[in-house]
């Protein structure tokens, strides 16, 4: 039986990694460069062939892996604002008098799912503001506006259902969702962020689909922002059976009996067997770090401090203080 690998990091997708086995796909656009501290990659899947063999939509993603954050540097929180936030620039291309709506995806009562909600509890949002500030003030900004939909759990509608119906009432020109992602590999929980400009699929990291924010439903662009939060548990399993592989193979003599034993699990099939032995114990089992509560937090606001500056500037700043 065939498992999948569940992963909303293009990143990932994109190189069809069977865990350490890398294979080339055509139609797919690749750059990268650093930053103190942040490695940027650009993933462009460029036709629909591409598309259909990595399972992502046409279109830009950009990753930014930041290692750094895992340690508390505070240099790297600075780095991934200043990165996140260009980039952002750059994806919005926002045009004067534009609006934003910002979608704060997740469940904000489930700790590893509420990056959406903390996000929006901390943006600066400015729609209200227009004829209550001065003139000179509003001129300068750019309509920002926020909201937490919830999940089809607690509210009993498709959170594409409550998007569209407030897109239809206050034309946005822009939607940007914020959500909680899955990766395949541990090394990248709560250390990486995603913007994508092919909008987002709710859930559909760990297997739950459901209904897309995207400029085909939405009817206005949009753009996703996510850092992985949850891993599956075979992917975890077979993670740490990647960095034995390694350490054996670097400390025993080739063709020893304890190198031809692990060197026969390293291969394709790695992933496929660890799920079927955890299959009937464990089942789809989704994990997430102890320390979740604070990743949440930090990276939450690193977010909020990238939209808040890629869409007002140093209008942001002025307009926190007046507020």
């Amino acid at each position: 039986m065939e498992y999948t690998i569940y992963t909303d990091l293009a990143i990932e997708s994109a190189a069809l990694k069977d865990m350490n086995r890398t294979k080339t796909v055509e139609g797919v656009k690749c750059d990268n460069y650093e930053k103190e501290h942040v490695s940027v990659t650009k993933v462009e899947i460029v036709t629909d062939d591409a598309a259909e063999k990595i399972g992502k939509p046409i279109g830009n993603y950009v990753t930014l892996d930041v290692p750094k954050l895992r340690e508390n540097v505070s240099e790297a929180f600075d780095s991934a604002k200043e990165v996140l936030t260009n980039e952002l620039k750059e994806m919005l291309c926002l045009k004067k008098d534009q609006t934003v709506l910002v979608v704060g995806l997740g469940n904000r009562f489930v700790t590893p799912d509420a990056l959406g909600p903390k996000v929006v509890d901390r943006l600066l949002v400015t729609r209200h503001l227009y004829g209550v500030l001065p003139d000179e003030l509003t001129k300068t900004m750019t309509s920002l506006c926020a909201v937490s939909p919830g999940v089809l759990g607690i509210t009993g509608i498709e959170t594409g259902e409550i998007i569209k119906g407030i897109c239809d009432k206050i034309k946005p020109d822009l939607v940007v969702a914020i959500d909680a992602l899955a990766s395949r590999k541990t090394s990248r929980i709560s250390t990486t962020f995603q913007i994508a400009d092919t909008g987002i699929v709710p859930g559909s990291g760990i297997g739950n689909k459901r209904k897309g924010l995207t400029k085909d439903t939405l009817g206005v662009p949009v753009v996703a922002i996510g850092v992985p939060t949850v891993i599956d548990a075979a992917a975890v399993a077979s993670d740490a059976i990647e960095l034995l592989i390694e350490a054996v193979k670097t400390n025993t003599k080739k063709g020893s009996p304890l190198y031809e034993a692990v060197n026969a699990f390293d291969n394709d099939n790695r992933y496929n067997l660890i799920c079927e032995i955890l299959s009937p114990s464990a089942g789809d089992l989704i994990v997430t770090p102890k320390e979740v509560d604070s990743i949440i937090d930090e990276v939450s606001k690193i977010i909020a401090d990238s939209i808040n500056s890629a869409v007002n500037g140093e209008m942001a700043e002025k307009l926190g203080e007046i507020l």
